[in-house]
C-alpha cells in the first residue's frame, strides 16, 4: 500500500514537472553602427511602463556585449512565452548610460528599439507600440538611430 501510494506521488510530481511552462530563446542581431568602438547594451523589458528608460533602471535582462565589424548580437535564454521589448544603446564610450547633447537633450550614441525605425517627438518609443509575443524561439533585428 505504501509502495502504490509513493509510485503514484512521483508520477504525479513527475506529470507536473514536465506540463510547466515551456521557455524560448530570442536572439538580437544589430548591424548598421557606425563604428565598433564601445559596446552595446542590450536591454529586454516584460512589461508596460518599463521605456522609455535612460538610465537602464526598468528591465528584465540587461547584457552588455562587444561590437565587431559594426555589428552585435546577443542572446537572451530560458524566457517564459510573454510580451517583450528590447532597447539597445551603442554605449562608445564604455560609460554604462545614453550621453546626450548639452543644449537639446537628444543622444550623442546610437539607440535602436524594437519595431522601430525612427524616432522623435511624435514617434517616443513606449513599451506598447516596441513589444512583441514571444512564443517560439525567435531571432529579431534592431535598427539603430542616430541623430
Amino acid at each position: 500500500m505504501e509502495k502504490t501510494f509513493i509510485l503514484t506521488l512521483l508520477l504525479i510530481i513527475s506529470m507536473l514537472s514536465n506540463s510547466s511552462m515551456d521557455m524560448y530563446s530570442l536572439t538580437v542581431k544589430i548591424d548598421g553602427l557606425k563604428n565598433s568602438e564601445g559596446s552595446a547594451i542590450f536591454a529586454l523589458y516584460n512589461k508596460e511602463g518599463s521605456i522609455p528608460d535612460e538610465k537602464f533602471k526598468n528591465y528584465y535582462i540587461k547584457k552588455t556585449v562587444k561590437i565587431v565589424g559594426g555589428k552585435a548580437v546577443c542572446s537572451f535564454k530560458n524566457l517564459q512565452q510573454g510580451r517583450y521589448a528590447i532597447a539597445v544603446l551603442h554605449d562608445e564610450n564604455n560609460n554604462g548610460k545614453l550621453d546626450k547633447k548639452i543644449m537639446l537633450p537628444l543622444p550623442v550614441e546610437g539607440i535602436g528599439f524594437s519595431n522601430y525605425t525612427s524616432i522623435g517627438l511624435s514617434n517616443r518609443p513606449n513599451f506598447t507600440k516596441a513589444s512583441f509575443e514571444l512564443d517560439s524561439d525567435t531571432t529579431i533585428s534592431v535598427k539603430m538611430i542616430y541623430k
